[in-house]
Formats: structure tokens, sequence, C-alpha cells
């Protein structure tokens, strides 16, 4: 059974920002999923997140292109009304991290990647940063 990931908003502006030295931990990510050995999931909060942030240092179509391109290797979580609800009343210290950890939920992942792990301690999936995913997947 392929790993079905959750990336938090935070991984994907490093893959599409390519921020070092976050970048290449994440772009194979990014790798193993478009071969097809992986699954990615994001939040449809995220594309908007990551068009924000990035659209203020590169051209808004530059940004457009590279979120098109990442959506081919992605499904997509929805954020519904259940996830808004269970976000707000749930422990997390950060609503927004609620709601990303919910759409993980729904969609059945094994695992949610983030750099900020400390910000899902409520979560009762495996949380791994990309690179301590990749030396997991490397043991296989």
């Amino acid at each position: 059974m392929k790993d079905k990931l959750f990336l938090d908003t935070n991984v994907v502006v490093d893959l599409l920002g390519e921020r070092v030295p976050f970048y290449e931990s994440v772009a194979k990510i990014a790798t193993l999923a478009d071969k097809g050995e992986i699954q990615l999931v994001v939040s449809a909060l995220t594309y908007s997140t990551v068009f924000y942030l990035l659209s203020r240092f590169e051209d808004k179509e530059v940004v457009k292109e590279k979120i098109r391109k990442f959506k081919v290797i992605a499904e997509t979580s929805d954020l519904t009304s259940k996830v808004i609800d269970k976000g707000l009343l749930s422990k997390f210290g950060d609503f927004e991290d609620s709601l990303q950890y919910y759409c993980a939920v729904n969609s059945e992942c094994s695992i949610l990647i983030t750099r900020n792990g400390k910000d899902f301690k409520e979560s009762e999936i495996p949380v791994l940063t990309p690179y301590e995913y990749l030396n997991i997947w490397n043991t296989k």
C-alpha cells in the first residue's frame, strides 16, 4: 500500500518557492509522487496561502503555473464545514493548523509532512519533516 502524505502549507511553499535549504527534501518527495510511488494530498486552503506568499516575490502568472503543475501530482482535500467545525472544537493552538490536520484526517492520510511538528502535538497521524520521511522511505 502506498504512503498517503498530507503536505502542510509550509512544505508546499518550500517546494514551489524552491526555498533553500528545505527544497531538496520536498522535491524528492514530489518526485516519488510523480513516479506514482506515493500519494500527496494538500488542503484547498493551501493553494490560496501559497499563491499569496509566493506572488509577493514572483510574477503572479508564474506562481499560477507552478500551482497548476503541482496539482497534477497532488490530490486536493476539500475544506468542508465539517472540517471547520472540528477545527473550532479542537485543542490545536492555531486554527489554520487544525484545519490542515482535519483535512488530512478526512483524506485518510497516513503521514502529515511539515517543518513545524510542534504545531501538531494533538495529531493522531504520524508527523514528520520531509527529511525524516525520506530517511524512512530509504530504509524500505
